[in-house]
């Protein structure tokens, strides 16, 4: 049970006593609910489907429903209510956007009692879910309700161009008026299925300040954990594979985008985290509320509504990480920094919170407190870029896989990568001495230059010449058969390593790119018929 809300809208009472919200029994509520949807989507059905119009964001249906029932309504032993739906064409596209048939929405709501969530948030909001797990609930204040009509048309734009998104998905907006009281409902995707225990429940906003848990919440028996919680229990963040991590970070970037062009800002990602090698000990521990409804006949199949559709869309699954599994309820595969197997449920809540008048107040009087780039309420711009970087840094990190080198020759160990290039290496290094020994021996006398000088008759410019000192030591260049060395005066030389002369046979090339080293032997062209080089890859 969570203390009085904020604005004064819920109270709690003892802990046998049934929640109110704004004065009416949760009861009453979600007997309303069930009466209103019903009658609204089952008149729905009889409109004939047509595209969607401008002005269709902006219709509000009204109906009034007195207990006694009505012809068209039906008799309820509720107080008279009246049941406002908003935008109903424009739902009604949502959720055929999303597969949901009107069927299969009026199953989910209205055929089972919906079951009140114990932890209503630090916004006093109640949350109800559906006995299916397929659906979420939600009491919003005035603005949040008036600030989601505004929304529509722009996320009906996005929805066409992108479908596989995090952000909250839309399926009704209605309002019950009873007794002078207006309570306004949101009908959204379920982001953490009751079904699947979550170890670890964070809400992530990417900022520090006053972000952990307090003594309060952790003593619930699932309690929501905040930034500074998840730095200290996961400090090396969580791993994904490649395909999984750049499909899930695309997706965050551009739900940030769009949040940020319609001047949204302290929305937070809901995560939630099970662990697989917890799971088999504690199937027998897990309660009869953490169950779903055995009596359903069978999970309907709601499209890009699980995480990993979210991100990658149906079909896809982790590369590797877990085997397939009917259970895992569209987890996204990953690992803790121990090793442990992991499936993570999330998506972005609470988008309704626009940079308004009070929001920039408040940001102002808390950055002359406090740090203003460490607060959670901040200009749209720099909220985005503060959510992607602590998303991208500290929470979501990619696997970093070894590949192996595309060459055919390639050695499958240290030791006999060692071996095979300290004996390639030395028997080289041995013909190239025994090339500079035999032209330090074959030098010319003085004599036979003078001849050969005075013989030259048509090129008397031309002088014969010994190779100097310097020039034969510079032939003489030697590699250690331990190592691989790379004379300083060749350094300048992109790294390479040369010796060549008329004299030599062959000349051979060391190559130093990007942690690889090229050993290139080339055979003189009149010895060898053909000129393919034999080349050997070494790599470190």
């Amino acid at each position: 049970m969570s203390s009085a809300a904020e604005n004064g809208d819920a109270a709690p009472g003892k802990p046998n006593e049934e929640k109110t919200y704004k004065k009416t029994a949760s009861s009453a509520i979600k007997g309303a609910i069930q009466l209103g949807i019903g009658y609204t989507v089952g008149n729905l059905t009889s409109k004939p489907d047509r595209d969607v119009l401008m002005q269709d964001f902006y219709v509000v249906e009204s109906v009034f429903l007195p207990s006694e029932g009505s012809n068209l309504t039906p008799a309820h032993h509720y107080p008279d209510f009246r049941f406002k739906t908003y935008a109903p064409l424009a739902f009604r596209y949502f959720r055929e956007l999303f597969g949901i048939k009107p069927d299969d929405y009026l199953y989910s709501i209205c055929s089972e009692p919906l079951i009140e969530l114990s932890n209503p948030g630090a916004s006093g909001s109640l949350f109800f879910v559906t006995s299916d797990d397929e659906f979420i609930i939600k009491t919003v204040q005035h603005k949040e309700a008036e600030f989601l009509q505004k929304l529509l048309p722009g996320y009906y734009m996005n929805l066409n161009q992108n479908p596989r998104t995090l952000l909250p998905k839309f399926y009704g907006l209605y309002c019950m008026q009873s007794g002078g009281i207006n309570i306004r409902i949101v009908v959204m995707n379920n982001v953490l299925p009751r079904s699947m225990r979550m170890h670890f429940t964070y809400d992530l906003k990417g900022s520090t300040y006053k972000r952990r848990a307090s003594r309060k919440e952790r003593e619930k028996s699932n309690p929501t954990f905040k930034d500074l919680d998840f730095l200290q229990d996961m400090h090396e963040g969580l791993y994904f594979d490649t395909e999984t991590y750049n499909a899930l970070m695309k997706t965050l970037q551009r739900d940030c985008r769009v949040l940020e062009s319609f001047k949204i800002m302290d929305y937070s990602l809901l995560l939630g985290i099970h662990v697989l090698d917890h799971s088999l000990k504690e199937k027998e521990e897990e309660t009869s509320q953490n169950v779903p409804d055995a009596k359903r006949p069978g999970m309907q199949k709601v499209l890009y509504s699980t995480a990993m559709e979210s991100i990658q869309g149906p079909g896809k699954s982790g590369d590797g990480i877990i085997t397939e599994n009917p259970d895992t309820m569209g987890g996204i595969p990953a690992k803790s920094h121990k090793g442990e197997k992991l499936l993570l449920f999330m998506g972005i809540i609470d988008i309704l919170q626009s940079y308004r008048l009070m929001k920039k107040l408040e940001h102002s009087w808390k950055a002359l407190v406090y740090d203003g780039d460490t607060v959670s309420v901040h200009r749209p711009s720099f909220y985005a870029d503060r959510f992607l970087k602590f998303m991208n840094s500290r929470v979501f990190k990619k696997i970093q896989a070894l590949k192996a080198s595309p060459s055919k020759k390639r050695c499958n160990s240290i030791a006999a990568l060692k071996a095979t290039s300290q004996e390639i290496v030395s028997s080289i290094s041995q013909e190239w001495k025994d090339e500079k020994r035999d032209l330090l021996t074959e030098g010319q006398s003085f004599s036979s230059l003078d001849e050969e000088a005075l013989g030259s008759r048509h090129r008397p410019d031309l002088v014969p010449s010994t190779p100097s000192l310097f020039e034969a030591t510079s032939l003489a260049t030697t590699i250690s058969s331990s190592s691989l060395y790379v004379n300083e005066h060749y350094a300048h030389d992109r790294t390479t390593l040369y010796s060549n002369s008329k004299g030599l046979p062959s000349s051979s090339t060391f190559t130093l790119e990007e942690g690889t080293i090229y050993l290139t032997s080339e055979p003189n062209t009149l010895e060898m018929q053909d000129d393919n080089a034999s080349v050997l890859d070494v790599y470190l």
